[in-house]
């Protein structure tokens, strides 16, 4: 942990900031070193110093490293999106990885109706065995897009044979 490497003797980015002199036993030397001065210039921008330095005497020293990199994901996240934040972040990427899944989903639907017509055509027992140990309980899983197997995700979502999976209720 940084708390317990030496310090140098110059200020930490904090009291450089704040033009302060840095004490020895500063709060704030051991997570924003003089060398990380846009760290702390964000953290105290969102938060200010004396929240900063409120939360850091609350939080167990062991948690401190983490809690101080939490507020420096926090501050640039809210920086970015005044508004949302973190949480437009983690939007974006629910919404997108929802886009995903059905896009997985599309493709081994598409698997599947390719898998059944090859064994059909083929007639082989060995083959209809296996395509069906591949793919388990998926045929049964994918029932309503069988009916979209061209159609991409956006077009399927546009077209309303689908739920629309592009919205976030909370945005």
């Amino acid at each position: 942990m940084r708390s317990h490497e030496p310090r140098s003797t110059s200020s930490c980015a904090a009291c450089k900031l704040l033009k302060r002199r840095c004490s020895p036993n500063c709060i704030f030397a051991p997570y924003f070193r003089s060398d990380e001065p846009k760290k702390f210039a964000k953290v105290h921008k969102v938060f200010g110093a004396s929240n900063v330095s409120k939360i850091l005497v609350e939080v167990p020293e062991e948690q401190r490293e983490d809690t101080v990199n939490s507020l420096a994901y926090e501050a640039e996240a809210r920086l970015r999106d005044p508004v949302y934040g973190c949480i437009g972040a983690i939007a974006l990427l629910q919404r997108r990885m929802i886009e995903l899944q059905h896009d997985l989903t599309l493709a081994r639907a598409r698997l599947a109706r390719y898998a059944t017509t090859y064994s059909a055509s083929v007639g082989d027992t060995e083959t209809d065995r296996f395509s069906m140990e591949a793919l388990g309980e998926f045929p049964v899983a994918c029932g309503g897009f069988m009916d979209s197997f061209s159609l991409s995700s956006y077009e399927v979502n546009q077209d309303a044979h689908m739920y629309d999976f592009t919205q976030i209720p909370y945005i």
